[in-house]
């Protein structure tokens, strides 16, 4: 089942992101920085919402969605951050129902497409996107910190 992330659930997505950020090596992982971060978002707020999936009464995966705007499309786009699924949970259709309801919730908020980026070395994931109507694109990703 899939539910909103809010101040009631939150606690129980923590372990997720942080398991999340390991796996993308993240340096520095602050569980309060995580629950300060992620307690902003929710299903009214126009900058976007997290979902969980529920199994059994146990938080098993999360989505996080973002709005933001293309200037090549000059229209309103989400990002789906986010994206996780705990390992004993992978390739049984979690992730897949994660993005179909982020892509609807997207639509409902009239962005004009749903768009993800994944690490190379992140096989599994990808062949979970390639078995979807999905379009890969060859677009590189900078980064400036500041």
């Amino acid at each position: 089942m899939i539910e909103v992330v809010s101040k009631e659930n939150l606690e129980e997505v923590l372990p997720l992101i942080r398991q999340y950020q390991e796996f993308y090596q993240v340096a520095g992982i602050s569980d309060s920085r995580n629950r300060d971060f992620f307690s902003q978002f929710g299903k009214n707020n126009p900058s976007g919402c997290q979902f969980l999936y529920r199994q059994n009464d146990s938080v098993v995966g999360f989505a996080t969605v973002y709005f933001t705007y293309s200037s090549t499309l000059a229209d309103k786009v989400a990002v789906l951050n986010d994206l996780y699924t705990v390992q004993e949970m992978r390739g049984k259709g979690v992730g897949r129902k994660l993005i179909e309801h982020c892509r609807v919730y997207a639509k409902e908020y009239d962005a004009a497409r749903l768009q993800w980026l994944t690490a190379p070395h992140n096989t599994q994931a990808q062949s979970l996107y390639e078995t979807m109507d999905t379009n890969k694109t060859t677009w590189l990703l900078y980064t400036y910190n500041t």
